[in-house]
């Protein structure tokens, strides 16, 4: 992953040979009926952070649920919120920003599911430098991209004292990092620690969302209309995706989707898969807080509030948004995938 968060509706075809279904909670399903076809566009190229959408596909879960999904894979090439307000795809991988944006700019699109609880953006520097902690970083030069600049960064300055005279130019290059013990540099804890210790680096970690970052992140957006018209396919659409995350940080039988995963992406290696996994597993990136009472995906009024609120006193967003209007809790907190 990588700091990239760059209206007609397309037609919803029907087709395909009847399945049967399970019964899932908040989910009206037939006990036969033909596959709905939808497109789900990711926000990067295939990693093991969208393990659970490969999982979904791979494992047959969208099929069971009566849906052909067609998932498609990101780049520096895509921008998925383009692609949503066209009308060239039904759903998008996106962030709690997003949601917030949409009430601003008063578009008839919103979030429906929170796939990751906390947002998986770190600073990241060298272990035995001196920096063990965020105030330790107040008035330190710090690698930070142009996408950070206007997401997390606001968060940062508000919360520890940051200033802009502290940033450096990122370009996602790893070499500066290398260079400097005393560097600092954004990355996301599923990818640059890895790519840092491969390199002889012992980093050390800083999550964002562990102090008080609450982005949610790889949200499920999708157009009201769709919500209005077509309420049954999105409740599949959002189950089915939860199961596919349950079982993928599970690691159940999760060889097909990784192998999918490194067709789509051949940067991607068994090695990589399987440190991105274990640290969503080990940080609560995709479980924990509210995901833990009320299932992956899980989103509430209270964190929204706080969240925009945040941001807003960040300077983000004008007060008194509706932001009730960028997101919905009715496909969610149902308790799917808490086996």
């Amino acid at each position: 992953m990588r700091t990239r968060y760059r209206i007609q509706r397309r037609a919803l075809l029907g087709g395909g040979v009847g399945v049967a279904l399970a019964a899932v909670p908040g989910t009206r399903v037939p006990v036969a009926q033909s596959l709905d076809r939808v497109s789900f566009q990711t926000n990067w190229r295939a990693q093991a952070e969208h393990g659970g959408h490969y999982q979904a596909v791979t494992a047959g879960i969208y099929r069971r649920h009566g849906i052909e999904c067609d998932l498609r894979m990101g780049g520096p090439q895509q921008n998925p919120v383009q692609l949503l307000l066209a009308g060239r795809v039904d759903f998008i991988m996106s962030n709690g920003f997003q949601a917030l944006n949409y009430v601003r700019e008063n578009l008839p699109f919103l979030t429906v599911a929170a796939t990751m609880q906390k947002d998986p953006q770190v600073l990241m520097t060298h272990e035995g430098n001196g920096i063990n902690s965020f105030e330790d970083m107040r008035g330190k030069p710090m690698l930070i991209g142009a996408g950070g600049r206007v997401t997390y960064w606001p968060f940062l300055r508000t919360r520890f004292g940051f200033t802009d005279e502290q940033i450096r130019p990122y370009t996602f290059n790893l070499g500066p990092f290398m260079a400097d013990r005393n560097a600092i540099q954004q990355g996301f804890v599923t990818s640059e620690p890895f790519a840092a210790q491969q390199a002889g680096a012992r980093p050390r970690v800083f999550l964002l969302a562990d102090a008080g970052y609450e982005n949610y992140q790889q949200t499920i957006d999708v157009s009201q209309r769709m919500v209005n018209e077509k309420a049954d396919l999105v409740q599949r659409f959002v189950n089915a995706t939860i199961e596919g995350w349950a079982q993928y940080i599970a690691g159940q039988d999760v060889a097909a989707a990784n192998a999918r995963i490194k067709a789509d992406n051949p940067e991607m290696d068994d090695a990589r898969i399987a440190y991105a996994a274990r640290m969503m597993n080990e940080r609560g990136i995709i479980k924990s807080g509210d995901a833990d009472t009320l299932g992956i995906g899980a989103m509430t009024d209270a964190r929204w509030a706080s969240f925009y609120n945040g941001m807003s006193r960040a300077g983000l967003y004008p007060p008194a948004l509706d932001i009730r209007r960028g997101y919905t809790t009715r496909f969610v907190n149902q308790r799917v995938g808490l086996a």
